[in-house]
Parts: C-alpha cells; structure tokens; sequence
C-alpha cells in the first residue's frame, strides 16, 4: 500500500482515484471544487484536502488529471501547489492532455526539488475512466516510470512509456489526430448511407469485419445513427478543439503538415456554434445535415 493523491476530479479522475481507493492505497484528494472531494471521500475510502500542497504532502505518489497547462501549472507550482510540498524521491504523475512544454518544464522543476515527473496522457473516455480501460501514454525518466506502472495499472487496460519527458504527451497528439480523421470518415460514410436508402446498422456489421474496421466504428456508429450526443459518457467536443490546437500548435514547431486535422478542427467549431460544446465527437455528422 503506498500514500497517494489524486488532484482533479472530473469525469475521469473521479474514478481513476476510485480504483486507487480500491486497490488499497491510503488515498487523498484535492478538488477546485471541494463539494467534488467530498462526494467522492462519501464514495470512497479516503481523504480529502483543501489545497494541492496538503494532498501531496508526505505521498510517495501523486496523480493529476486537469485541464490544460494553465491549470496544470496552478495545481503544480502556483500557490499551494503540489509542488511545493512533495517529498524527495516521490512522484508526481499528469494525466491531464497538455502540451510536451509544460511537461518537459514541469521535468525539470520536479528535477530540481528532489522527486520526479512523469506525463502520462490516457485515452478511453470517461467509460474507459469508470471501467478502468484506460490507455496511458507515458514519457519521463525509466526508473520513476517501472514504479509508477502498477499504480497506473490499477486504472488502465494498457500502459507503455515512449520515452523521455514529453513522449507521453506526443503520443497523445498522435492519436487525437488520427481519431479526428477516423470520426469525420466515419460521420460521411454513415451519411452517405442513410442519403442512399441503406441499413446503416447492417452496413457497418458489414465493412467493420473488413478494412474498415475501427475502435471508432465499433463503439461510435449507433450514436452517429440515433443522434445521441448529449446522453453519453463520450469526450466533448469542447475536450478534443482543446486537444487539436495542442496538436495544431506542436506541428507547427516541428515542421509537420496536418491538412487534414486542421480542417476537422474547424468542423468541430461549426458544432460549437450549434451548441454542441459538449456533444460527444461523433457529433461531427451533424453539420452534414445542416
């Protein structure tokens, strides 16, 4: 049993604290929003805390799973951050979608005070979150890692570090930009579909045993059939405009051309002016009926 914290209770970390709760560790967490936390210590064996700081105090191990870099910074090194009050030899796990920057910058601060830093990107959505299924993209320092990894393991189907500081969130980049050309392929095709008189649930019980085949297809295709956006435990729109400016961002420091992920990006604002902020991505079909 190791003293851990969980910083960020959201639709995904509320959860994956619930599974270190259950694993048996001796769990504290932090919540901007502190009727958050104790809902969640009503739900759960734990404690909660009234700062970042006083959750990771004394920890062998703290995750977060937040915003953006902004609130990743505020959690980590703002005022009453983690940062400030974390142990030597202890270590700090993001599992918030961020920028490789804020990930390599937080390495070194981390670096700095005595402990270490691991950025640790998921994918699965909030059913992945609540099933423990999550993917979990991992990059730092080898040995923090292969001790960190069982911890992980409590709330992911999969976990592999990629390499030094910031791989972790590279991959995660890599596999936004490959979802959002899936999700726009997926949303024509079934349009295409229902405009041309066919079954589209017997199509896609067709072309998904063939080179089609996609996570996409297989968990997404009765949304984008019944229309269903709003009553799920998808990712937002919101999330993956988020995700793609990050993308957006990195490919242009290094040289990378991405047409396609650029205009899907925009695609996924046309659902913002819809009012669909938070629809799940496979929303992206109603804009081919507008």
């Amino acid at each position: 049993m190791a003293k851990v914290s969980f910083i960020g209770l959201g639709v995904m970390g509320y959860p994956m604290a619930g599974y270190l709760s259950k694993g048996g560790h001796d769990v504290t967490v932090y919540n901007r929003t502190g009727s958050k936390a104790e809902a969640w210590v009503k739900e759960y064996s734990g404690n909660h805390a009234a700062t970042p700081a006083e959750a990771a105090k004394d920890c062998d191990f703290v995750m977060a799973c937040v915003g953006n870099d902004d609130d990743l910074r505020s959690v980590t090194t703002g005022e009453g951050g983690a940062f400030g009050a974390m142990k030597s030899g202890a270590i700090f796990v993001d599992h918030t979608t961020a920028s490789a920057k804020v990930a390599r910058e937080l390495y070194e601060a981390a670096k700095g005070k005595g402990f270490d830093f691991i950025d640790a990107p998921v994918s699965g959505g909030q059913a992945g979150a609540e099933n423990g299924q999550l993917t979990v993209m991992c990059g730092g320092d080898e040995g923090p890692y292969g001790k960190a990894e069982p911890v992980i393991n409590l709330y992911a189907k999969s976990c592999r570090r990629l390499g030094d500081s910031g791989a972790g969130q590279l991959c995660k980049m890599v596999n936004q930009i490959a979802i959002a050309g899936l999700v726009q392929g997926l949303a024509e095709a079934l349009e295409f579909a229902n405009k041309s008189g066919l079954d589209g649930r017997a199509v896609v019980d067709v072309i998904s045993k063939g080179a089609a085949q996609s996570w996409q297809m297989e968990n997404r295709f009765e949304w984008v059939l019944d229309g269903k956006y709003e009553d799920n435990q998808g990712f937002a729109v919101d999330w993956m405009r988020k995700d793609l400016g990050i993308c957006l961002e990195q490919a242009n420091e290094v040289g990378a051309r991405l047409p396609v992920t650029a205009l899907v990006d925009q695609f996924y604002a046309d659902v913002q002016s819809m009012g669909g902020n938070r629809w799940d991505t496979s929303s992206l079909v109603m804009r081919l009926n507008k």
